[in-house]
């Protein structure tokens, strides 16, 4: 068992990627926050009990800002959980590490400005354009993924 945490420990590749979907994890967190805090600050609740304990029933509704921080949050989740199981694969191929920390660094950092001009509601196309570049390796990591893996479908 040690000897197997220490060989994983080595490998640079899974490192960098623990270390971005760390990063990416503790975003979605902070997101998390917000839309609580954006649900307190609006009250907007979406459960009965919530709103009576914070001023009455009146309060169980929607609101546009707590929904939009609702949709960054499910963005998220519809593009991290798949770079989570991709990377990870993606790590166990002995990819260069430069290259692969390239991989993680650009869609860490995509999701990051993804995430700020969806809650600052910056001017289009901001958003998209984070969104699409986030997009490019992931695909690159799923093409290398299955190029390694066709030959044993």
């Amino acid at each position: 068992q040690a000897a197997r945490s220490c060989k994983m420990m080595e490998n640079k590749v899974f490192l960098s990627f623990t270390f971005y979907s760390t990063i990416l994890i503790l975003k979605m967190y902070v997101v998390a926050i917000i839309t609580g805090q954006m649900r307190l600050r609006k009250k907007a609740f979406a459960n009965p009990e919530d709103a009576l304990r914070n001023g009455g029933l009146q309060f169980c509704r929607e609101d546009p800002d707590v929904e939009r921080c609702r949709r960054a949050h499910r963005n998220d989740m519809e593009n991290i959980f798949p770079f989570l199981f991709l990377g990870a694969i993606y790590s166990l191929l002995d990819p260069s590490p430069t290259v692969a920390r390239m991989h993680f660094l650009i869609f860490c950092v995509a999701r990051i400005m993804h995430t700020i001009a969806y809650l600052l509601q910056l001017r289009a196309p901001t958003r998209s354009l984070a969104y699409s570049v986030a997009q490019l390796p992931c695909f690159s990591m799923a093409l290398q993924i299955l190029l390694a893996t066709t030959p044993y479908w």
